[in-house]
Formats: structure tokens, sequence, C-alpha cells
């Protein structure tokens, strides 16, 4: 064998091409995810319990700021017809309910996503780094929080107003007080806020206890528990809630 082919002679890479800083990222963030899915299915309860614990307060907590919203406006005398109230319900209603509470939970679930990159991924991707690219990606991730905190906040002002004012404008044409109205609504509003804020939840935890990593196991946990019972409670909103509502109206 000539002398040339013999010093040439190297192991082969297990990777022909090897592997990324962005690959090696993903792979581990795939088996964080893996083995938070493995812990939670050993032991379910109590991760869940925390979860249920911080969405059913938030719940509670924008369905007190739509009675201060509704307490605080003026009700459009426009006449509103509503499904059950007014008109027959139908299927297209109850779907429109639930599309409209679909893009809501994909909102708050992409917001735990955004969570898992910012506080898992990106830092990962500035340790393998150096330099400047080092300095964005550490930077990125704080920027990445701010903006989910913000957005977070955002939508839920934005849901107290709209639904206050919706909750002022039905009780005035029903004939009864937004406190009342609220607790016929709370049939099902209560179950669906909860699960549209089970996300969230999560992602409140996860900070607290600097879990980032296993946001994405949470997101995909959180949506699917979700899902269900937001079938479920639009249903109940069209065929339920009104009869529940005009029970309380005389």
């Amino acid at each position: 064998m000539p002398l040339r082919a013999i010093l040439s002679l190297r192991r082969p890479r297990a990777d022909a091409r090897g592997m990324d800083v962005n690959e090696l990222v993903l792979v581990q963030g795939m088996a964080d995810t893996k083995a938070t899915l493995g812990e939670w299915n050993r032991s379910p309860w109590p991760v869940f319990r925390t979860w249920l614990f911080w969405s059913l307060m938030t719940a509670l907590g924008l369905l007190a700021a739509v009675w201060v919203v509704a307490k605080l406006s003026t009700p459009d005398p426009t006449p509103v017809s509503l499904p059950g109230i007014g008109r027959a319900p139908t299927m297209g209603d109850a779907g429109h309910v639930l599309f409209r509470n679909s893009l809501v939970l994909a909102l708050h679930s992409m917001a735990c996503v955004a969570g898992f990159m910012a506080g898992s991924t990106l830092p990962q991707q500035a340790a393998l780094r150096s330099g400047f690219s080092r300095w964005i990606h550490a930077k990125s991730g704080r920027f990445a929080i701010a903006f989910v905190i913000g957005a977070t906040t955002f939508s839920l002002c934005t849901q107290a107003y709209v639904l206050g004012h919706s909750a002022s404008t039905i009780a005035y044409q029903m004939g009864i007080s937004p406190g009342r109205l609220l607790i016929a609504l709370a049939l099902h509003a209560v179950p669906e806020l909860t699960a549209l804020f089970l996300p969230l939840a999560a992602w409140v935890v996860a900070s607290r206890r600097d879990d980032w990593h296993k946001l994405l196991a949470a997101t995909i946990v959180t949506t699917a528990v979700a899902a269900p019972v937001l079938v479920i409670a639009c249903l109940v909103e069209v065929y339920v809630s009104p009869h529940v509502i005009r029970a309380l109206a005389g």
C-alpha cells in the first residue's frame, strides 16, 4: 500500500456531512420533549393540577374583568339576534364558535412554543456559537419572551373589552344585570376559558421553574386536553346556555 494512502487513512465519521448547530439543538429538543412526556405519563396529576389551577384563576379573572367592563359600558340599543335567543340555534352556529375558539387556542399554543424556543432552543444555540452570533442568540430569547408576554396581555385585555361590551348589550336587551348574565354563561364559559388558558398556564409554570425545555411537551398535552373541552363547550353555549339565560331573565 502506498505511503500516502496509509497516512491518509482516517476513522470514518458517523455522519458523512456532520451535524450543524441547529440540528444538534433540534435533537436535544426532541429528546427533552420525549423525556418530559414519559415523566408526565408516569405521574400526570401533580403537573396537570398546577396548570389547571392557574388556568382556572385566569379564566375567573377574565370573567371578573368582563363584569367590570359590562358594568361601566353603555349598552347598544340595536336589537341583536343570538343562537337560541331570537332564533333557533344550528350546528353552523356551534361551528362558528368552535372555529373562533380554535384560533384563540392556536394563539396560546404558539405562545407556548415561542416560550420553548426563546427559553430553551435559543440559549442552546447561543452556547454553541461565538462572537456576534452568540450575542444575537443570547439576546433574542429575552426579546422573544417579552414579546410573548406583551402579546398575551394584549389578547386578554382585548377579550375583556369585547366580551364586556357584548355582555352589557345582551344583559340590557334581556332585562337582567350583567352579573346574572355571566352566572348563566358560566356553565360553558368557565370550562371553555379554562381550556383556552391551559397552554398559558403551562407557560407560567415553566417560567417560574425555569423549565423552558418542557414547554414543547406542555404544548402537545395542553392542546390535546383543551380541544375536546372546546367541542363540548361550543355545543353547550349554543344549545343549553340560552335556556339558562331565559330562565334567569324570567
